[in-house]
């Protein structure tokens, strides 16, 4: 996933504070070149049981995001 947030102090702790501790990052990699906000890409393992409340994060998160699974680099990635 790629999240956008606000490029101020604490943006980032807060937005990684607003995970459950329980989800498991395995790819993390952060942007900024001097925008009032802040690029994140996401690799997140999420339980199979866990899913809904991923899915509930994402709908209530105030940040911007969007999925990137489909995202042809993404698939040159892992392949």
């Amino acid at each position: 996933y790629r999240f956008e947030f606000p490029e101020r102090t604490g943006g980032l702790t807060n937005f990684l504070n607003s995970m459950n501790p329980d989800w498991n990052i395995s790819l993390f990699h952060y942007r900024n070149h001097g925008a009032d906000y802040g690029r994140i890409l996401i690799g997140i393992e999420v339980p199979p049981t866990e899913m809904q409340a991923w899915q509930n994060f994402l709908d209530f998160t105030p940040y911007r995001y969007w999925d990137e699974r489909l995202n042809p680099a993404y698939q040159l990635f892992l392949s």
